[in-house]
């Protein structure tokens, strides 16, 4: 598949570990988020990376305390076996009070290698 054209699925077509993830992530469940990503995962948001179990557990933490918010899937999409995008529309007290992010998920071998989270 040409990963310039990713094909919308259904968000019960996205693979367990990322909906695993997004549970545990919308739950605010950094504890159980990242036991679904690699030992050497990287996370990049708002122009941060973070890699590694710690690194991600406590920005996970930090991201998910800082606003009060409600999260929808709004759309999923395959690029091919490895490669994922969640889109996610959220509404809450942050600034601008909307906005749409695209969760892009690598995967490897069953779990999240690298999640790039993007306006």
């Amino acid at each position: 598949m040409n990963a310039d054209q990713p094909r919308t699925i259904t968000p019960d077509d996205l693979p367990e570990v990322i909906t695993r993830y997004l549970t545990a992530h919308n739950a605010r469940d950094a504890a159980t988020a990242v036991t679904l990503l690699t030992d050497d995962a990287t996370v990049l948001d708002d122009g941060k990376s973070y890699q590694g179990a710690i690194a991600i557990e406590q920005w996970l933490n930090r991201a998910t305390s800082e606003f009060t918010y409600t999260t929808r899937l709004t759309n999923a999409q395959e690029i091919d076996t490895s490669h994922y995008i969640a889109t996610h529309h959220l509404e809450g007290d942050f600034p601008g009070g909307t906005i749409d992010l695209r969760f892009q998920f690598t995967l490897r071998d069953g779990l999240i290698e690298h999640l790039a989270i993007e306006a």
